[in-house]
C-alpha cells in the first residue's frame, strides 16, 4: 500500500499514504479539470501524438467529469517518451461505489 504504483483496483488508491493525495474536491466538475490540467501539462510528452491532440484531452476530461458525477472512479494511463508511463486517478468517496468499505485518506 506504501509504494505510488496503481494499485488493480482504482477504489484501492484509498488505502495509499495521504502523502500520494494531489487533491481533494467537492464537485466532480473541479475533479475534472485537476485530471484535464495534468493531461495537458503531459500531453507533449505522449507516445503517440493523436493522444495529446487537444480535442482528445477535452473529451477525456469530459467524460471523467461525468463519471465522476455518476460516482464511478477515473483511471487513465498513457505511455509518455520511453521508459515512461503516465497514470492518472480521480476516486470517488464517501462512500467509494467499487469498495464501500474504504475511507477516505483525507477528510
Amino acid at each position: 500500500p506504501a509504494s505510488d504504483l496503481p494499485p488493480i483496483e482504482t477504489a484501492y488508491w484509498l488505502v495509499k499514504p495521504r502523502s500520494l493525495v494531489r487533491g481533494t474536491w467537492g464537485e466532480a466538475k473541479d475533479a475534472a479539470s485537476w485530471l484535464g490540467e495534468r493531461l495537458a501539462e503531459y500531453a507533449p510528452r505522449f507516445a503517440s501524438e493523436r493522444d495529446g491532440d487537444s480535442a482528445h484531452l477535452t473529451r477525456w476530461a469530459s467524460a471523467a467529469a461525468e463519471q465522476l458525477h455518476s460516482g464511478a472512479d477515473v483511471s487513465y494511463g498513457f505511455y509518455l517518451e520511453r521508459p515512461s508511463y503516465l497514470s492518472l486517478a480521480v476516486v470517488t468517496c464517501s462512500p467509494n461505489r467499487a469498495n464501500a468499505q474504504l475511507a477516505c485518506p483525507v477528510a
